[in-house]
């Protein structure tokens, strides 16, 4: 079985090459990490430009996990990626899983990377990146179509602030209908507790999934796990 890995070189941009660990698929990604990406108000940082351990987690258990290959067949389906960051694990799911149409989204700032490694492997007939904030009630109107229609939403390392949680639950209830699968990939944080608190006070149900993945994979991550996070409307249904 091959391994997931990534091989990188430190320019001005980070190139990281994603090798998929399901040797049938064969595919691998390429993705540039943007080092210097500021945050417009304040000045500081934007990190979510870099890969981070729980997008590499949550891309390689929609790869190789048992339970998820046997339950669910991405093949065909609409996914959204919330808070994407350099967007590993929904170009995953169009690349090496066969998604039909897959949206980036994150802050404005991210999107011009966001882009340049959807165009870097070739998904611009399946893969897009738009601008979204969670909870600011501005609901783009190229996005007009997703709402109550994606199948499925992704999300890793969402979850280190309590207060931007409401806004996170507003957003994932606008896309989601009764069949959606909503999947969310996190570090055990000492915050990590708190968000989900605030995600059930807005009427989530949230299931610790199964994590293992799949023999023969080089990370071992003990700290992480994936959540599913059910919404209200399905729950009532």
């Amino acid at each position: 079985m091959a391994m997931a890995s990534f091989v990188f070189s430190r320019e001005r941009e980070r190139e990281k090459v994603f090798a998929s660990p399901s040797e049938e698929a064969g595919n691998k990604l390429l993705i540039y990490e943007h080092e210097h990406v500021y945050d417009p108000v304040s000045g500081r940082p934007l990190t979510g430009a870099w890969i981070w351990d729980s997008a590499v987690f949550l891309s390689e258990w929609l790869i190789s996990s048992p339970a998820r290959r046997t339950s669910f067949d991405f093949a065909g389906k609409t996914v959204i990626e919330l808070g994407a960051g350099a967007g590993l694990p929904g170009m995953t799911a169009a690349a090496v899983l066969g998604a039909r149409r897959v949206v980036l989204t994150d802050v404005e700032a991210l999107v011009p990377g966001l882009m340049k490694n959807v165009e870097a492997n070739g998904l611009g007939d399946r893969v897009e990146a738009s601008r979204l904030v969670w909870g600011s009630g501005e609901w783009p109107s190229r996005l007009a179509w997703l709402e109550a229609a994606a199948d499925v939403v992704l999300m890793s390392d969402v979850m280190y602030d309590a207060e931007a949680m409401a806004g996170l639950a507003e957003t994932v209830k606008k896309v989601c209908s009764k069949g959606t699968k909503v999947w969310a990939a996190t570090e055990v944080r000492a915050s990590t507790g708190d968000c989900l608190a605030e995600l059930e006070k807005t009427g989530f149900g949230i299931v610790q999934l199964p994590s293992q993945l799949g023999e023969g994979l080089p990370h071992r991550f003990d700290d992480f796990v994936i959540f599913e996070l059910i919404p209200p409307t399905k729950k009532e249904s």
